[in-house]
C-alpha cells in the first residue's frame, strides 16, 4: 500500500480543494482537486487527460492567480488520481549553483 511508504503525515481535504497543474514551460494546464497534502507531496484528482504529466516536472498552482505554487514531480498515476512530490527549493538552488560553477 502506498501510504506505508510516506515519510510525512498527510492532511485529508474532506471536500477537496480546486487547484491547477501547469507545465514548467506554461504550454499546458489541468484543473484538479487536492485530496490530501503533506510537507513532502500531495494526492490530486486530475480533470482531463493525464498524459501531459509524463513531463514529470510541473507546478501545482494553489491560487487562481498563480501567485501561490509549488514545484512538483510525478510519483504515481492511478486513473485520474495522481501522487506528486514537492521539489525542495534548496535542491533547485544547489543545482543552479553547481551549474554556474560557484
Amino acid at each position: 500500500m502506498r501510504g506505508q511508504k510516506r515519510r510525512a503525515g498527510r492532511v485529508r481535504i474532506e471536500h477537496g480543494y480546486s487547484v491547477n497543474l501547469m507545465g514548467v514551460d506554461g504550454t499546458w494546464r489541468r484543473s484538479c482537486t487536492l485530496l490530501d497534502v503533506s510537507d513532502t507531496g500531495a494526492r490530486l484528482e486530475v480533470e482531463g487527460p493525464v498524459n501531459v504529466l509524463q513531463a514529470r516536472e510541473f507546478f501545482l498552482l494553489l491560487s487562481s492567480t498563480g501567485l501561490a505554487f509549488r514545484g512538483c514531480e510525478l510519483i504515481w498515476i492511478d486513473g485520474a488520481d495522481v501522487g506528486v512530490g514537492f521539489i525542495p527549493k534548496e535542491s533547485k538552488k544547489r543545482a543552479k549553483t553547481s551549474k554556474s560553477g560557484g
